[in-house]
């Protein structure tokens, strides 16, 4: 089992901005064929796409980060394989959406050893304007005795959302909403944070509504 002291570190977890160098994937159609490759952090590999009905725009992203944390000791990482549909008459609500996503949080605890929390999520919804993009999804599996554990009995959703930078744009970032405090209420779908915490490495592939 997971100490308490080891609970409180994970759960207290927040995503700050910070200034650093970044790598980031430009936005291309040719690249999107990366996401057929399977994802190594997510056990049974990413979603396959689905045809696109005719007349029916399509979204997808595609990628996997490592993200600034403001503490040192601090490894977080976020994978993600997401795609959408949507009315063709412009309604920015998808009609569906479906896809995994993966948050991954290494930390050195105060006896020094190492530890990882680390959640899977179904994608329930993926929405895309230009460089952004926002990935609701729910909790399915964790960390064995990790803090998390509570949170997969109620299928807890979590929202991750991305800025992808084109050449010369600047850094990719990423925005985490955590899961839910105690006073707060369950996370809608399609919801997140600004992207604020900057990528130090990796990127993101983003094909918005085509």
């Amino acid at each position: 089992m997971i100490n308490r002291t080891r609970r409180m570190s994970v759960l207290g977890m927040t995503v700050a901005v910070g200034l650093t160098a970044a790598l980031t994937d430009t936005i291309s159609m040719d690249s999107w064929a990366a996401a057929d490759a399977p994802a190594s952090s997510i056990p049974n590999g990413p979603a396959r796409t689905s045809p696109a009905t005719p007349g029916v725009k399509t979204s997808h992203l595609n990628g996997w980060a490592r993200m600034y944390f403001p503490a040192p000791d601090n490894d977080i990482q976020v994978t993600v394989d997401a795609h959408a549909t949507f009315d063709p008459n412009g309604v920015s609500k998808p009609t569906r959406s479906w896809g995994t996503f993966r948050i991954s949080h290494r930390l050195k605890m105060p006896d020094g050893t190492w530890f990882t929390n680390w959640g899977d999520l179904t994608v329930d919804c993926l929405t895309t304007g230009g460089p952004t993009a926002t990935v609701t999804g729910t909790l399915t599996k964790t960390t064995p005795g990790g803090p998390w554990e509570e949170m997969l009995k109620n299928h807890e959703r979590m929202g991750v959302s991305f800025y992808v930078a084109g050449n010369g744009a600047g850094p990719s970032r990423i925005g985490l909403s955590g899961g839910p405090g105690p006073e707060d209420g369950p996370l809608r779908k399609c919801m997140a944070p600004a992207a604020d915490a900057p990528v130090l490495n990796g990127g993101y592939t983003l094909i918005d509504k085509k």
